[in-house]
């Protein structure tokens, strides 16, 4: 697949009670974009190597969730919760004023996505969901352990944190980093990829001018998960009936195993718009390889958002499709380019 041009993109801010959402906009302003959330402890970087082969007339906001990236972390002492990140996707859709929304996700947000069209499926008109449909099962006993020790630990790291306020964190060259953060993903993301996460992930340390440090929040690392149980999510699945949902696994990637099988099956059952792609790669199967995910995900768009014909444009107070009129104030505008498309709204 031929690479496109880089997209033109202007960087945004999304006020919220404690701060702001950082996001980048590229491609069109004037329609509704497909909204783009990447996964845990990564930031709107993940979509680098993807982007520029996205179909070219339909815009992408990607926005970076609360203690990722350039947005605001939340207040001191506060934990982080899944839900938290559901709540985000009704702020954004109220800032812009969208009656429904389309979504590109990863890992994290594919859950997120999941649960949030589960309950709001009549707002959501495109879901493409990259490798986590459900949380990942584990014993009661396990999780159990887990709450516990997160619970800890994250006591531990909000009393670290308030002592280093005046300390910068432990600082390192960028190529040690980008070797930090490959073994951190154990090989999920390929060294040579590393730097599309790590620009918006690091800050330049003050005391070593070559060297970084991590500069998201370490509580998202105890971030109090999605715990639920198989009769939920399959509930939750025969609640997406007809949002068009596209799911890409990485063949190398656990983080769709055998549990997922029952809520894929209710989703093919039940969704007749459901697409499932198995693609060679990692965890980050789209970062590492783009142009197998763009195979699948450009025919989904293309069918689910597609190219609005330049004959028609939208009409402000109706809000629906209608051609243009041939006024002599409707030909000026042709003549000068300025074509209306579908407004936000839609």
């Amino acid at each position: 697949m031929t690479e496109s041009a880089p997209r033109e993109y202007e960087d945004i801010r999304i006020p919220v009670p404690w701060g702001h959402l950082a996001g980048r906009w590229y491609g069109d302003r004037n329609t509704r974009p497909i909204l783009a959330l990447h996964g845990w402890l990564d930031n709107m970087g993940t979509w680098n190597t993807l982007l520029p082969l996205l179909p070219q007339h339909v815009g992408v906001l990607c926005i970076e969730l609360t203690g990722h990236g350039y947005s605001s972390k939340f207040p001191k002492g506060l934990p982080y919760h899944t839900t938290d990140y559901v709540n985000l996707i009704v702020r954004i859709m109220k800032e812009y004023k969208w009656q429904k929304v389309s979504l590109l996700t990863h890992s994290l947000s594919s859950l997120v996505a999941f649960i949030y069209t589960s309950l709001h499926p009549e707002t959501v008109d495109m879901l493409i969901a990259i490798d986590l449909i459900i949380p990942v099962q584990n014993t009661p006993d396990f999780e159990i352990k887990a709450l516990r020790t997160n619970a800890e630990r994250f006591l531990v790291e909000v009393e670290r944190a308030e002592k280093q306020t005046m300390h910068e964190p432990p600082a390192y060259t960028f190529e040690k980093l980008k070797q930090m953060l490959y073994e951190g993903s154990k090989g999920s993301v390929e060294l040579d990829n590393c730097e599309h996460l790590l620009t918006r992930n690091i800050q330049k340390s003050a005391k070593y001018p070559d060297k970084y440090y991590f500069a998201r929040d370490a509580r998202l690392k105890y971030y109090v998960r999605f715990i639920s149980c198989p009769p939920l999510h399959m509930e939750m699945a025969k609640r997406i009936k007809n949002v068009p949902y596209l799911v890409i696994k990485g063949s190398m990637s656990d983080m769709i195993k055998e549990d997922s099988d029952k809520v894929i099956d209710v989703l093919r059952r039940n969704n007749p718009h459901f697409e499932y792609y198995e693609i060679e790669g990692t965890h980050h199967v789209h970062l590492n390889n783009p142009e197998a995910c763009a195979a699948v995900i450009n025919p989904f768009i293309n069918a689910h958002r597609p190219s609005m014909p330049k004959t028609w444009c939208v009409d402000d107070a109706e809000e629906k499709p209608m051609k243009r009129s041939k006024s002599v104030d409707e030909k000026r505008k042709r003549a000068k380019g300025r074509l209306r498309f579908f407004r936000s709204k839609l």
